[in-house]
């Protein structure tokens, strides 16, 4: 099954251990389930996490589309870093 890491600097984990609560209910009906979240333990500014996919090819569309979404609304928008796994 594909995977999915996120990277995401300058946010607290508590912070992103928030939104991701909150929109757990979102990234479920899109075949997004939440497997870990890390603090980077060499840098505190840093914190990763890993859903479980179910296509590749779907999520990166949603995510693109949904980066882009944001960086419309603000060009300086703080975006997680992806990496897709099979």
């Amino acid at each position: 099954m594909p995977h999915l890491i996120a990277r995401l600097q300058n946010v607290p984990i508590e912070t992103i251990r928030e939104i991701l609560e909150r929109d757990k209910a979102f990234h479920n009906q899109n075949n997004m389930f939440l497997e870990h979240l890390w603090q980077n333990a060499d840098n505190q500014n840093e914190v990763q996490f890993l859903f479980k996919i179910d296509t590749i090819e779907v999520t990166r569309t949603l995510i693109n589309k949904l980066h882009s979404e944001a960086l419309a609304q603000d060009a300086h928008a703080n975006l997680p870093e992806m990496t897709y796994l099979e």
